[in-house]
């Protein structure tokens, strides 16, 4: 009801102000490389026996990310060629001795929020450097793809349809890495029916926090394999995964529909949701109307109905939309329209 919509936004909220407030003593002035203990982790990390190698000093562009609002700076960027340059990589900086100050952190393709991606004064690993096999498509009776922990979704989204096949689950950005979102949780509106992606993974390379290079899934050390997936990078770094895939859709029938009722949005979408067979995505959100915004939109607006549209030209007012996708062949007749009347 509104009432658990309220409390669920406020406490979205309240998370939010936790995070800023442990951004804020986070900090953000450039560390100072020139003292001894830095000089001599810089040599040692040089004299590594690498396929890929470091880079100190084009550093300053790992030093942002999607949201903007913290920029560390790193010491060095790991620009790894093979699973093994992480792996020796971390067991190095484990054989230094503990440094609580001296962190590693695996970057994507540098799409997070409040800094998770940085370093300040560490090291940063640039997963999408690596060089082993991307990705290879099995098209078995259960199809699966393997690919690398650096590799972009929409490259695998390309790569499957030259199969005719795709992934079960997808974030709504694809220029996002493997690791990152299965790191995460991986949700947009496929997830009612599948799940987020997490959901969607046969089987994980782990380097751990020791260094060590492990397997696992949900019958060999499974433990580490749900750890992992949507564990905010805490319990190791997603190198390769193994994503369950299906049949790819010829043709989608996609449709918004507009409310002014939060309370009617929130009942639709729930029985949508809820129901059989209904449609295959189904994402809810909120808009601001702004100028044009709803006109460059294709309406389904009659007309002889000019009361009806212009209930949603109101400028600045708040819209709720709801968001679904219908998958069919050509040769099908999508039986989504019952579900709008």
């Amino acid at each position: 009801d509104i009432d658990a919509a309220k409390s669920f936004l406020s406490s979205l909220v309240n998370l939010a102000e936790q995070n800023i407030n442990h951004c804020s003593y986070l900090p953000h002035a450039t560390p100072d490389f020139t003292n001894l203990s830095s000089l001599e982790l810089v040599s040692s990390l040089k004299k590594l026996n690498l396929n890929g190698n470091f880079d100190f000093q084009n550093t300053r562009r790992v030093a942002n990310d999607f949201g903007n609002r913290y920029h560390f700076h790193t010491m060095a960027v790991l620009l790894p060629k093979t699973v093994s340059d992480i792996s020796i990589t971390i067991k190095h900086v484990i054989n230094m001795g503990h440094n609580p100050e001296l962190t590693v952190t695996a970057r994507g393709h540098g799409h997070s929020l409040q800094g998770q991606s940085q370093s300040h004064g560490g090291i940063v690993i640039s997963m999408e450097s690596l060089e082993e096999p991307k990705l290879h498509v099995h098209t078995c009776e259960q199809p699966y793809v393997d690919v690398s922990g650096g590799e972009l979704w929409i490259n695998i989204l390309h790569e499957t349809l030259k199969q005719g096949l795709s992934p079960k689950s997808w974030t709504d950005y694809l220029y996002l890495t493997i690791g990152g979102t299965l790191s995460n949780a991986g949700i947009s509106g496929q997830a009612f029916k599948y799940g987020p992606q997490i959901n969607n993974v046969h089987r994980l390379e782990i380097v751990t926090g020791k260094g060590d290079i492990l397997n696992c899934s949900a019958t060999e050390n499974a433990d580490l394999f749900y750890g992992v997936l949507g564990g905010l990078g805490k319990f190791g770094i997603i190198t390769r995964a193994r994503i369950s895939l299906e049949l790819a859709p010829r043709s989608v029938k996609w449709i918004r529909v507009l409310y002014l009722d939060f309370n009617l949005f929130t009942k639709d979408q729930e029985q949508l949701i809820s129901s059989d067979n209904s449609f295959d995505y189904i994402e809810g959100f909120v808009i601001i109307n702004r100028t044009g915004l709803i006109n460059n939109w294709r309406s389904t607006f009659s007309p002889r109905e000019p009361l009806q549209a212009s209930q949603f030209s109101s400028e600045g007012k708040n819209l709720y939309c709801l968001e679904m996708a219908k998958y069919f062949n050509p040769e099908e007749t999508p039986n989504s329209d019952r579900f709008l009347s």
